[in-house]
């Protein structure tokens, strides 16, 4: 698919998991997607975005991916017809004793994810014991291409299933990393080893079965003039296949996040320290020296799945907030003065890594190291493939740097500003733009437009961004009144 910014094209931002179907397990799921993605272009639109679709852990975020590569087994579509290992007597009874209250209501991912793995081991089972040798060639072929991530992956898996947490660190002590693990195994009993080695086999038949569907997938939006793009967060889970398999590329004592914002008065937490996200820095030395090889697999595997990608806080390839504490302590924290919490730190508190932009020096050198490692995703990528999430507090040289990467930034249409106030025009954006209303931390325009029609609330920051949108797009907005299908 050609991508070019002199084509400039309309898309839409969906999280998979809200495209319900009447039939659907709980979960919008790729059965869903399909269905929405032939929508969209009969409609015109020729690009579909998604949110992070990495395996997720306990906590179900998108943002806090257990795996950098693996594939999250809840987007997967589940029918028969969708799994050739999975018989139609095997699907009626597990879906007929599961599925029906999960249809209602929000996603609940305890059950749906309990459901989806049903399915996906019942498909196993008929494989592994019945599928024929073509089959079973081409998914060892598939296993031993993708070796370099899924043996490490596979391990974790399944040593998360033996301890029944991917929390690592409540594991025993010689399993806590991946050189112990292999120690361990050996070790085992023939039987014992032959077990575990099923569960590893079974969680690679599973991220098997999910890199052919989202390939699918992909080369279905490309037939119909639609590019699929995916969303790339700057981190991953400290509790994690990554950190797990290469802890020698993460800096476990920090925390990465974002700085202080004082006018968010309901979080007094971020209004006082910033948001501590918990991920892992990265040891940017340790990568270099491998020609930052572990980015480069990242960005590979998500080409498989995707056409173009964003980057989740770009920003953070530049400097990064850090928190030399985790996520867990953060009450223990928020009471203190900065002296207090430098006594409890070693002497540290929370700050740019590895410099802040106090400088000309500092911001000359920020600016350099985000580019070298931006170059290393372009040369994955391809040209014009990557858009890079630049907001919050966005440094000058940031913007001027993603142009000449040829890397497009997002255009917020009610922040951008002309010196006096006034909204930018869209035809004044930079041609290598991304313009959207909302990113994945806004409110749709739906809930933005009861939120303003509320008699009780009177919500006047939602009345404010209609009313800046209205502006901008040269249209009223006329309220409060109910929001109706007319209003859509």
């Amino acid at each position: 698919m050609t991508l070019s910014p002199d084509e400039r094209i309309a898309g839409l931002l969906v999280p998979l998991f809200a495209l319900r179907a009447e039939d659907d397990p709980g979960i919008g799921d790729l059965h869903a997607l399909r269905a929405f993605v032939k929508w969209a272009a009969e409609a015109g639109f020729r690009l579909v975005q998604l949110l992070p679709v990495n395996e997720t852990g306990s906590d179900h975020s998108p943002y806090n991916a257990i795996s950098s590569v693996a594939l999250e087994p809840s987007t997967l579509a589940t029918r028969p017809g969708d799994l050739p290992d999975l018989q139609n007597e095997d699907y009626r009874r597990i879906m007929a004793a599961s599925a029906a209250p999960l249809r209602e209501g929000p996603v609940d991912y305890p059950k749906v994810k309990a459901l989806k793995r049903e399915l996906l081991t019942a498909a196993y089972r008929y494989f592994a014991t019945e599928a024929d040798a073509e089959r079973v060639a081409d998914f060892e072929a598939w296993c031993a291409e993708q070796r370099d991530w899924l043996e490490g992956y596979s391990l974790f898996r399944a040593l998360t299933e033996r301890h029944g947490s991917e929390h690592w660190d409540r594991w025993p002590a010689e399993v806590r990393q991946r050189a112990g693990a292999m120690r361990w195994l050996a070790a085992l009993s023939p039987g014992e080893a032959a077990e575990f080695a099923e569960w590893r086999r079974f969680f690679c038949y599973i991220q098997w079965i999910a890199f052919t569907q989202w390939q699918q997938m992909r080369d279905e939006c490309e037939a119909l003039g639609v590019a699929l793009m995916g969303d790339l967060p700057i981190g991953v889970s400290y509790y994690g296949a990554d950190v797990f398999t290469s802890p020698e590329i993460f800096d476990p004592d920090w925390s990465g996040g974002a700085p202080p914002e004082r006018v968010f008065k309901s979080d007094p937490f971020t209004e006082k320290w910033g948001q501590n996200w918990g991920v892992p820095l990265y040891r940017w030395e340790v990568l270099e020296r491998s020609d930052y090889r572990w980015w480069r697999e990242r960005i590979r595997r998500v080409r498989d799945a995707f056409h173009l990608f964003r980057i989740d806080h770009v920003l953070g390839f530049y400097r990064i907030y850090g928190f030399p504490w985790r996520p867990e302590r953060n009450g223990e924290f928020l009471p203190l003065s900065e002296e207090e919490a430098r006594e409890r730190t070693g002497g540290e508190l929370p700050r740019f890594q590895p410099r802040d932009d106090s400088t000309p020096e500092h911001r000359e050198a920020n600016c350099r190291d985000g580019e070298r490692i931006l170059r290393v995703l372009l040369e994955e990528a391809g040209e014009y493939r990557l858009i890079g999430e630049d907001l919050g507090v966005v440094p000058d040289y940031v913007r001027p740097n993603l142009a000449s990467l040829g890397i497009a930034g997002f255009k917020i249409p009610q922040w951008e500003r002309q010196p006096d106030t006034r909204l930018i025009p869209g035809r004044d954006y930079p041609r290598l733009s991304l313009a959207t209303y909302a990113t994945h931390d806004h409110a749709p325009l739906a809930t933005l437009w009861r939120e303003m029609s509320d008699a009780a609330a009177h919500d006047g920051h939602a009345r404010w961004e209609l009313e800046q949108l209205g502006a901008f797009a040269g249209l009223g907005v006329y309220g409060p009144e109910p929001y109706t299908e007319a209003i859509q």
